[in-house]
């Protein structure tokens, strides 16, 4: 696939492949991260519905919604570890093969029957995930010299449609297999998307930049023993603690997901804390600082209410929507298909509509399109409540309810998400730039912990009033980022 897509470089010719004109590595990742990612959505598709599903784990709702709320919240939470493996142990590139291998390993683990191997194979999966996100991306820039190159972030354009055209085909693919076929053969359809990716990676390692694999900051022999002392440490605390749990028999799945979503918003409330408290921080840079606080929040409650795509409306398009198109049923999971789709339609809309705006000198300001996004996916919420009114007699609502449900949050997604990856990197503190986009990942994590803790509580997130409640607040505090957009702005400084 990848050698069709190449061609000579122009006024070059046969000296150097070139990839749509960049560098034929930009290739070689194109397919691993869209081959990851068809076996990352591929597994989450089925997911929700193996963990519901008598022929699965038979979970209520809200269990089956605490994992993979966890599970997602978990996911993005290790990308922070997984920079650092990058950063200081392994190199980026040599990151990504190992955490591309544990992924291979994990979907091979949940092929297995039996409930135990099943979290096993989850907590791989959620680990390779996130040391490898936090590490591809990084060898995409890698392959540019520099971020003046004109070529860049068109590359990270190209790379970003792999992610969908993966995301795209797993539901239809893995999802009918797991639905119909069997859940563990879905499982392990995802493993060998995976394989595929692994495998091309390895084999074209040489279309690769040699700053991949150089380690930027190595761990010095004191730093390293330090970390292996302190990691052996919290691994003897936490053997010795749930081992006295599971022998006194009191172990439920609670002791698992509690800790974790508490974790979830702990940690970047402690990670955001000691940056506002580091005094070699300019004022301005602290001003920033307390500005991006508010970016924050709004992407921590948009993640909260847009995750639930894959759980809570999931959840209820198993049940509770007539899955039919002219009498011909289709799986439950190809639902998971319409967002990434929605994305590769709509982008190239969007990048015109900015630089359109651009020109007439009225596109809309960071802060304005983070209120628009927060405001829209509320909206996804308010639409929810008319399919989950409409089926509380029982009968089967149209398919239509949800694909519109997911319109209002793809766009949302193409106002908030893209400009929440700028403004993290152009409103950095210098001492903090490499960790911010691990900050901003941080998010998700929050947004999805409050998920898994609501659930967790009992709360039923599909019943009106909580989704009603959600909307609220989301719609609420877009219009209040948007009506405080001046002292933000005055926060943001140059940035705009």
């Amino acid at each position: 696939m990848a050698s069709s897509l190449t061609k000579d470089a122009a006024g070059n010719p046969g000296s150097q492949k070139t990839f749509f004109g960049h560098p034929r590595g930009l290739a070689t990742l194109f397919l691993t991260e869209m081959w990851e990612r068809f076996s990352y959505y591929g597994m989450r598709a089925l997911l929700p519905l193996y963990l519901i599903a008598p022929g699965g784990l038979a979970l209520d709702a809200a269990t089956a919604t605490v994992i993979y709320s966890v599970y997602m919240a978990t996911v993005y939470l290790l990308t922070l570890p997984g920079g650092w493996f990058g950063d200081r142990y392994w190199g980026p590139r040599k990151t990504v093969a190992i955490a591309a291998s544990i992924v291979m390993l994990g979907h091979l683990t949940l092929a297995l029957p039996g409930d135990a191997v099943f979290y096993v194979g989850l907590v791989l999966v959620a680990i390779g995930s996130g040391l490898l996100k936090a590490n591809i991306s990084t060898m995409v820039g890698h392959l540019y010299d520099g971020p003046n190159d004109p070529r860049r972030d068109g590359g990270f354009t190209v790379f970003y449609m792999g992610i969908n055209i993966g995301a795209f085909a797993a539901p239809l693919i893995i999802g009918t297999v797991g639905e119909n076929v069997g859940w563990h053969w879905g499982f392990g359809l995802a493993a060998l998307g995976m394989g595929l990716g692994l495998l091309q990676f390895l084999l074209a390692g040489k279309t690769l930049s040699p700053r991949s694999s150089e380690v930027p900051k190595p761990l010095s022999a004191d730093e390293r023993n330090n970390v292996i002392r302190k990691s052996l440490i919290w691994l003897l605390i936490a053997v010795v603690f749930y081992g006295i749990v599971g022998f006194s028999g009191s172990f439920t799945i609670k002791w698992a997901t509690v800790p974790l979503t508490i974790l979830g918003l702990v940690i970047p409330i402690m990670v955001l804390g000691r940056m506002k408290r580091d005094k070699e921080l300019t004022g301005t840079e602290q001003s920033k600082l307390s500005a991006y606080v508010w970016f924050f929040i709004a992407a921590a409650v948009f993640w909260m209410i847009y995750d639930q795509g894959g759980s809570t409306l999931a959840i209820f398009a198993d049940g509770k929507v007539d899955n039919q198109v002219f009498g011909w049923e289709f799986p439950v999971s190809w639902f998971q298909s319409v967002n990434p789709i929605l994305v590769m339609a709509l982008a190239p809309v969007f990048a015109w509509i900015w630089l359109y705006l651009n020109k007439k000198g009225k596109e809309p300001s960071t802060i304005t399109k983070f209120a628009g996004g927060l405001t829209l996916v509320g909206i996804s919420f308010f639409v929810f409540l008319l399919p989950l009114t409409a089926s509380s007699d029982g009968s089967l609502v149209n398919p239509w309810w949800l694909v519109s449900i997911y319109f209002f949050q793809t766009v949302g997604e193409l106002m908030l998400s893209p400009v929440g990856l700028s403004v993290t990197t152009k409103m950095a503190p210098a001492k903090y730039a490499s960790q911010m986009m691990g900050v901003w990942f941080l998010a998700v994590t929050a947004g999805d912990s409050v998920t898994g803790l609501l659930s967790d509580a009992g709360v039923d997130l599909n019943r009106t009033g909580v989704v009603a409640l959600e909307a609220t607040l989301a719609v609420v505090g877009g219009i209040a980022i948007f009506m405080y957009r001046r002292k933000v702005k005055s926060l943001m400084g140059e940035i705009h």
